[in-house]
């Protein structure tokens, strides 16, 4: 099952790479999260390890260590609720959210490279700098979830082989 919702991820990732910032991630582990519980902590890591080894390790690959368990966590936190409005407001502030969260090596560059005040500014900087790609992502994970967490929820409900939402 871990193999198959990497693979949905992967797929929605590579039909989706042409568009900046538009994403399917946050969607499918968030709906995961909901639909298998905390299995999906085994599915994370596995995620996160195949996205190096196909990317490459780099900056960001440190970054996604914590914003997408912490994902997982905000929706394990809310799992009992079914309206798609709140979970697309939460889908939407964790892509707004994005940039700030991948700031936070950046403060370590910084502070390695000219102190405190080097890693504020190195930190601030580039999540400043990302704010309008954050709109972006807020926008789409908004309108993503929105559209997609009825008819999603509905196939999932079935293949997990629990009642339907009311």
């Amino acid at each position: 099952m871990i193999g198959i919702m990497v693979a949905v991820i992967e797929v929605s990732k590579f039909i989706l790479s042409g568009m900046p910032n538009i994403e399917l991630t946050s969607f499918w582990l968030i709906m995961f999260t909901l639909t298998f519980g905390w299995k999906v902590a085994l599915l994370v890591p596995v995620l996160i390890l195949l996205e190096g080894t196909l990317y490459g390790m780099h900056i960001w690959w440190i970054m996604y260590l914590y914003a997408w368990p912490l994902l997982v966590l905000i929706a394990w936190i809310f799992r009992r609720n079914t309206s798609p409005v709140l979970w697309a407001i939460i889908s939407g502030t964790f892509g707004l959210c994005f940039g700030a969260l991948c700031s936070i090596p950046y403060f370590f560059i910084g502070l390695s490279s000219g102190g405190l005040s080097a890693g504020f500014r190195s930190m601030v900087t580039w999540w400043i700098a990302g704010i309008p790609w954050d709109l972006i992502h807020c926008a789409g994970n908004f309108v993503l979830m929105l559209v997609l967490y009825h008819p999603i929820s509905k196939v999932m409900r079935r293949v997990r082989n629990l009642p339907p939402e009311n």
